[in-house]
């Protein structure tokens, strides 16, 4: 597609968040919301608008190429995650649920399911593209020194028992080969005979009549299940053959967006070069003038002030501001009124008695009082950025002229605009070093007063702003590099390469029941679709953002929770791939045995945090999670010690603040054996993975099946393989696929295509996740946290109770945890 395109697709972003912006910052402040369930429905309406403005700026910064006009779409787009990200966080809390269903809003606004997919930003691994070479080229050389790539095959003896074993198996599977290959033979030559016999008593006509019926009847089968193929594909029931495979129109049109790409970094490095010149081009030319009118104003002022209050004035500090106090239009009085204002204030600083705190908090229970009761809208952390971003569009972009500028390369005129300002307050620096000294000598030549009093200020201030610091933890690998650190952790196996899987091999598809389900008082499952959805928001868009990550709501852990082989591993593979993230693995098995000893294992947590912490984003991950949490530790398991992070990993926890982008995932189908109190204390979103419904299951099979080389034709009813597959989980539907699918049964599709009763054996032989097993999970779900305030709504009290509180009160609850 061409540029236009592009700019057409971001005008229009811009032109849906204008008309959310003003909802959602209104002139006069909206009334607090009586009724949760209109509240909620507003809430939702702004997150799936929201997403579709995600959407759109997402596929404009993936091919724009204008490398000014990406700098703006990105500052936007990094703001729109942030803001669907709070509010599905307020959705969370205003619905005590981590899933939602929107079918009635989608109808409204005239969206499919998949419009509410969430995005993965691609440049999460483009613009790390080296980085992540980089660290492969590591991965490869530290593997090839252990010697993982290539290890000598191990040489079992066997026993004399096993050794029999295996020839009498060999000899009655070749007695067995034998006498079926002689009765084989003995049912050729019957057959022979009985032909032969036939034959002899058959006329020629009668003959070609009986040729002629099975041809005739041959023929009219395949034209109809041809005519009924064609009007299945024309009602859309079915999909064309020949669309199966990408056309020459879609393999163009991703050959145009990897030479954007590749156009993106050649406009981005003639950028770079143009800003080098046009820095040094304005210190050459326009630095020297701008320095001296600086001091000439400056010097301007000190007369000013001289003539205004009888004496020279105080210079404003570099923390204040500096000079740029001097500029702000403002006669000198009222600047010298400031500055001594401010002094005061910073020097009547106390802490307050007990009586005003007191009469503080009555003033606030008043106002509480005093406002109406209701939901509304916690306050959000990039409103204010959203803004700035669209007033910088609608300024500068929306109705700039590019005519001359076909090939969308960067504008020179904005870059001496934007540089001319950085190179400004630069040289205001300088000068005020030189004028500050100026001034001295001009208060001591004239004056005679010596202007050390304010320094000594200052001085104390950065002493005492010092003296508050928290001491740092001591380093305990200070004498390391960070490849050396890298390198044990490979060799430990507490570093692994996460497998190549994306998010979007996650299969399923959408609930479309839910909302009905919820006005019927009916909880429903969530589908696969769902929990793709809640790990893209939870880990995805934080872990791929630093500018996401540092404002939006804190997620520091999250626990998967859900039968085996329903993709939790998958999951945190997939986040690892989408984000570039480094997989750490602190599971208690596998940290059995590794760094003993309490000094051990501080320096094992040390190790990995710090490296997580250097080389983010980085996810720790930690199966079987409910070990660590155990109400009794099994006697086999004693000797592993599985709780052995119970008590410091939460320690180290703390510590990761909103400039980490560190996240700690835990995996468990076992979650009734662990500590219930301790392991919600730890994990603060939990996630419950269901069985995969009809749906999913339909979209599994049929894509498993292609993806491991077979074909789905019309003999094949995926339909009633969904229906039997009830119970299986996606693990067991991968195995049985793989053992059906081998190279043989693959060579033999033309002849004999695939059906739904070949799956029937291996299903059978498989156990599947029963219902009894899911109600446990489900009925173990409720006792969380969020699972007993889901319940408290469905009865009605937690709504009174909310009801009753302000919209001030709940923003206090928001913050990063």
């Amino acid at each position: 597609m061409s540029h236009s395109t592009y700019n057409t697709l971001w005008s229009e972003a811009h032109e849906e968040l204008s008309c959310l912006l003003d909802e959602e910052l209104p002139e006069e402040p909206l009334r607090p919301e009586r009724d949760r369930v209109v509240f909620f429905q507003r809430l939702a309406t702004f997150y799936v608008r929201y997403v579709q403005i995600f959407r759109q700026l997402e596929e404009a910064y993936d091919q724009s190429v204008h490398p000014q006009k990406r700098r703006v779409i990105r500052q936007v787009l990094d703001s729109v995650m942030g803001r669907v990200l709070e509010l599905k966080n307020e959705m969370v809390e205003k619905e005590f649920s981590e899933y939602h269903y929107m079918d009635d809003i989608i109808q409204d606004l005239k969206l499919t399911p998949e419009d509410l997919e969430i995005p993965v930003p691609r440049y999460f691994i483009w613009e790390r593209n080296k980085v992540l070479q980089d660290r492969e080229r590591m991965f490869a050389a530290i593997l090839n020194q252990m010697d993982v790539t290539e290890k000598p095959p191990v040489m079992r003896m066997l026993t004399l028992e096993r050794a029999i074993k295996i020839i009498q198996v060999a000899e009655r599977a070749r007695q067995g080969r034998l006498r079926a290959k002689f009765m084989r033979e003995i049912h050729r030559d019957s057959e022979r005979q009985r032909r032969a016999e036939e034959q002899e008593a058959v006329s020629t006509d009668q003959a070609a009549v009986c040729i002629q019926k099975v041809w005739r009847g041959f023929m009219q089968r395949k034209i109809t299940k041809r005519l009924r193929e064609e009007e299945m594909i024309f009602l859309g029931m079915a999909m064309d053959p020949k669309l199966s495979y990408p056309s020459q129109t879609e393999l163009d049109a991703l050959s145009n967006e990897a030479n954007r790409r590749t156009r993106q970094d050649e406009h981005e490095d003639d950028y770079q070069k143009s800003i080098g010149s046009v820095i040094y081009q304005l210190k050459e030319v326009e630095g020297p003038e701008m320095k001296e009118t600086m001091k000439d104003q400056i010097r301007q002022w000190f007369i000013e002030c001289r003539d205004a209050t009888g004496s020279f004035p105080d210079y404003p500090e570099e923390e204040d501001g500096g000079s740029a106090l001097i500029f702000s239009e403002k006669t000198p009085e009222e600047l010298a009124e400031e500055l001594a204002a401010k002094e005061e204030e910073d020097a009547n600083k106390k802490p307050k008695g007990k009586e005003e705190t007191k009469e503080k908090g009555k003033k606030e229970k008043v106002n509480d009082e005093e406002e109406e009761p209701g939901l509304k809208m916690l306050p959000s952390a990039y409103l204010e950025d959203l803004e700035r971003g669209h007033k910088t569009f609608s300024e500068v972009w929306k109705n700039r002229n590019e005519i001359k500028n076909f090939s969308q390369r960067h504008e020179l005129e904005l870059i001496k605009e934007e540089k001319r300002k950085e190179i400004e307050v630069e040289i205001r620096k300088q000068v005020d070093e030189l004028m500050r000294q100026e001034l001295a000598n001009w208060k001591l030549a004239v004056d005679k007063e010596k202007s050390g009093k304010v320094k000594g200020a200052a001085k104390k201030k950065k002493a005492s702003k010092s003296g508050k610091k928290k001491k740092k933890d001591k380093d305990l690998t200070a004498d390391r590099t960070i490849e050396s650190l890298f390198e044990e952790l490979v060799e430990q196996e507490l570093l692994k390469k996460a497998d190549n899987v994306k998010l979007k091999d996650y299969l399923g598809d959408y609930s479309y029941l839910g909302t009905t389900l919820r006005q019927s008082d009916i909880e429903p499952m969530p589908s696969l679709s769902d929990v793709r959805q809640i790990v893209a928001l939870y880990a995805v868009l934080p872990l791929g953002s630093q500018a996401v990550h540092e404002k939006a709501p804190l997620v520091k852990t999250m626990l998967l929770v859900g039968p085996n082989g329903v993709g939790k591993k998958m999951l945190v593979h997939a986040i690892c791939q989408e984000t570039g993230a480094n997989l750490f693995d602190l599971s208690p098995l596998n940290v059995a045995g590794k760094y003993p000893g309490k000094s051990g294992l501080q320096m094992m947590l040390h190790v990995v945090f710090k490296v997580a912490r250097l080389m983010q984003p980085s996810v720790i991950w930690i199966g079987e999670a409910e070990k660590m949490f155990y109400k009794k530790v099994p006697k086999e398991e004693k000797e592993l010690d599985p709780k052995r992070l119970k008590k410091d990993l939460p320690k180290i926890l703390k510590s990761i603040k909103g400039e980490d982008c560190v996240l700690i995932v835990g995996t468990t189908s076992d979650p009734h054996s662990a500590d219930l109190k301790s392991l919600c204390k730890f994990y603060n979103k939990i996630i419950l993975i269901p069985r995969p419904d009809y749906a999913s299951r339909y979209v599994m099979w049929k894509e498993l099946i292609k993806k491991n080389g077979g074909e789905v034709t019309s003999d094949l009813d995926l339909s009633s393989l969904a229906k039997i597959s009830d119970g299986y989980t996606q693990g067991h539907m991968v195995q049985v696929v793989r053992n059906i699918l081998t190279e043989r049964r693959i060579q033999q599709f033309p002849k004999r295509p695939l059906t739904a009763s070949e799956f029937v054996s291996p299903l059978a032989r498989i156990d599947p996740v029963f219902q009894e097993e899911e109600e446990a999970l489900k009925n173990w779900y409720a006792k969380t946290p969020l699972g007993k305030k889901r319940i408290k709504a469905a009865s009605g009290k937690e709504g009174d109770e909310e009801s009753s509180k302000t919209g001030s009160k709940g923003g206090k609850k928001k913050g990063k945890k």
